[in-house]
């Protein structure tokens, strides 16, 4: 049987391959890749590597790779065609069958793929002939000049009504086939179909592999009521599952570690034409599930990035209730908003990259777009709003269908409701209504005295629950006021002795590249210089003045000063004159204990709620362990042996 391009293309697309692989091969996260041991070779090391952006994996122990369809032949004997009905009905596709009308159906599409990819050179060309002046001004005036028309096949449609329906009739192509495709108007009243674009500055629109599906065209003249027209739905094109710029997004999303998605076909130019080709567009409309999955495919947390006005919120917002029945471990949003009154192609031309690299660096998690949308909604100022407030936000977070991730944002929505009202452990007993609450918690409540009783006899309350503390456990002052474990209070010194040692060997940047974008930083300071030298990686510095000076070109002295004084006194290992070998392994524990430290936050938090929940030695005692461990992290010297063999200074620790 023979498979379509479009039908394997599918299968891939709905299957990763790290899902398939796993079933074989145990693996672990390493980067944005996934690494385990080789299933066709003994070893100890691993050296068998899953790309789910490449939609490949990697053998180096065998020279072997492929795709999935490679992998299930591989290692379970079956021939081509039995592995894509394998992987088919994993992914839910009936298999096409090979009929006179599919193969219609097949030479239909080749069909319509021929006729756009004319159209497109139709558009390019009349873009550079004399009708296409006007489209050629308006593009530099928006910075978009010869070079950057013909690497994206930017075209103009003439103010004719049968310019491109005369010049694909001339080609060979029939009027039903530019029906189809969408570039013809027509219908039971209009006597002779007529070209749908027309006066407009065009970009085409692709699939993933480059090749020409739809356009969309955006109008010169200001009195036309649709600014931007995009293509109809046709038998290859459909809005809602397409991002604009995803065949050039695709190599840049996994070599930066994520993608940014803004809201139109020039903003997606303008912040690839400022560095950042990591970058797509949905197609005038609401992010779909669809889109979200696509994205996903491309980074575990893509950017969306949307103007700062109400109309730029409102797309946030709606953005929320389409991910979150979707996200899960390794798959959620970060939102960044612009400046009220710009938009990124506004934002590029006046501030360049590094306005962009400083919006993109304060992006928000999720959860805090969520919370910020109910919190703003009204006033909560009544006992009666605010349990309609977390009515909403207990609702909203049922719809997350990942378990694990759902009880997270309970304990983070909780944290924040508790913070919000006031009350202090009190997340663990709020039953409202049974939102909260798990099976029997509603049987003990708190005393006024803070303590849990047992009813007993005629309405009266008995002694203490047994397993129960008299007085709830509480965190150090010492602790809490380390850096840490706060969340406030500047730049964290690990995060800055961390930045900074990058900063001064500018050698350690792209061989921790990967690190750095993993690693949880808590200040907006460490965000925007890890965004700066992430945008900077790819490039070669001959020593720390020039990355300096390219950090300080963006517009980020001030951020690198601050990250500076928060590392002072500064340690001998991250001094620019220090040794490579000797700075890298200080950063290498560095980042290891921050690693760590991060963990052991969530554990305490965790910890924390469940001692609210259920309160009894077992978890009091965990509860302490977590401290006692984040109290020696916060007193810990990396001294690692055989440091100053290069620098002169043996032992010194950090």
């Amino acid at each position: 049987m023979r498979f379509t391009p479009s039908f394997l293309d599918e299968i891939k697309a709905r299957l990763p391959v790290s899902e398939v692989v796993r079933r074989r091969v145990k693996l672990q996260k390493a980067g944005r890749e996934w690494k385990g041991l080789s299933p066709f070779n003994q070893e100890k090391s691993p050296s068998f590597f899953v790309n789910d952006q490449k939609m490949a994996w990697f053998d180096f122990s065998s020279g072997r790779n492929g795709n999935v369809f490679d992998f299930v032949m591989e290692t379970e004997g079956l021939s081509f065609p039995e592995a894509v009905a394998r992987l088919a009905g994993e992914a839910g596709l009936a298999l096409p069958t090979e009929t006179p009308e599919t193969q219609a159906r097949e030479r239909r599409r080749a069909s319509l793929q021929e006729v756009l990819e004319m159209t497109s050179d139709f558009f390019e060309s009349e873009l550079q002939g004399r009708a296409g002046a006007r489209a050629r001004g308006y593009l530099a005036d928006r910075g978009l000049g010869p070079a950057i028309q013909k690497q994206f096949r930017l075209g103009y449609s003439p103010n004719e009504k049968f310019a491109l329906r005369d010049f694909l009739a001339g080609k060979g192509a029939t009027v039903e086939t530019m029906i189809e495709a969408g570039l013809l108007v027509h219908g039971d009243d209009i006597a002779v179909p007529y070209d749908r674009f027309r006066d407009r500055v065009m970009f085409p629109i692709c699939d993933r592999a480059g090749k020409v599906i739809a356009f969309g065209g955006r109008a010169l003249d200001k009195e036309v009521s649709a600014k931007y027209l995009n293509s109809p739905e046709t038998p290859l094109f459909h809005k809602g599952s397409v991002v604009y710029n995803h065949h050039n997004a695709r190599k840049a999303a996994h070599e930066r570690g994520t993608v940014i998605a803004v809201e139109g076909y020039v903003d997606v130019i303008a912040m690839s034409v400022a560095g950042f080709p990591n970058v797509v567009a949905p197609l005038g409309t609401a992010l779909t599930p669809d889109q979200c999955e696509l994205l996903w495919r491309m980074a575990e947390e893509p950017v969306l990035c949307f103007d700062g006005d109400r109309a730029g919120r409102k797309a946030a917002h709606r953005a929320i209730d389409t991910a979150l029945p979707l996200i899960g471990p390794g798959k959620t949003l970060r939102f960044a908003f612009l400046p009220d009154g710009q938009d990124p192609d506004d934002l590029a031309r006046t501030g360049g990259q590094g306005a962009i690299a400083e919006v993109l660096a304060g992006a928000r998690p999720l959860v805090e777009v969520l919370w910020t949308r109910e919190t703003e909604a009204g006033p909560l100022d009544t006992p009666e709003r605010r349990a309609a407030l977390e009515r909403r936000l207990s609702d909203l977070i049922k719809e997350i269908r990942d378990e694990t991730l759902r009880r997270y944002y309970r304990d983070d929505i909780m944290a924040r409701l508790d913070a919000l009202t006031g009350r202090t452990g009190a997340s663990g007993n709020r039953s409202s209504g049974g939102n909260w609450a798990g099976p029997g918690n509603g049987m003990a409540r708190r005393g006024a005295g803070g303590g849990r009783f047992q009813r007993g006899g005629q309405g009266g309350f008995g002694a203490p629950a047994p397993g129960y503390l008299s007085s709830p456990p509480s965190v150090s002052a010492s602790l809490t006021r380390s850096q840490v474990f706060s969340r406030s209070g500047g730049v964290p010194r690990r995060e800055a002795e961390i930045l900074l040692n990058m900063l001064n060997h500018p050698g350690l940047l792209a061989v921790h590249a990967e690190d750095l974008a993993e690693i949880e930083l808590t200040s907006r300071e460490s965000q925007k210089m890890r965004s700066a030298l992430m945008a900077l990686a790819a490039e070669s510095f001959v020593d720390h003045v020039e990355l300096r000076l390219a950090i300080d070109r963006i517009g980020l002295q001030q951020v690198r000063e601050t990250i500076e004084a928060a590392a002072q006194p500064m340690p001998w290992p991250l001094k620019p004159d220090a040794a490579e070998n000797d700075a890298s392994e200080v950063l290498r524990q560095a980042l290891a204990l921050h690693r760590r430290a991060r963990a052991l936050h969530r554990e305490l938090k965790s910890a924390e709620i469940a001692l609210g929940e259920d309160a009894n030695e077992q978890t009091l005692a965990r509860l302490r362990e977590i401290q006692a461990e984040l109290s020696g992290i916060e007193g810990r010297e990396a001294a690692v042996e055989g440091f100053g063999l290069s620098s002169g200074r043996q032992g010194q620790a950090l």
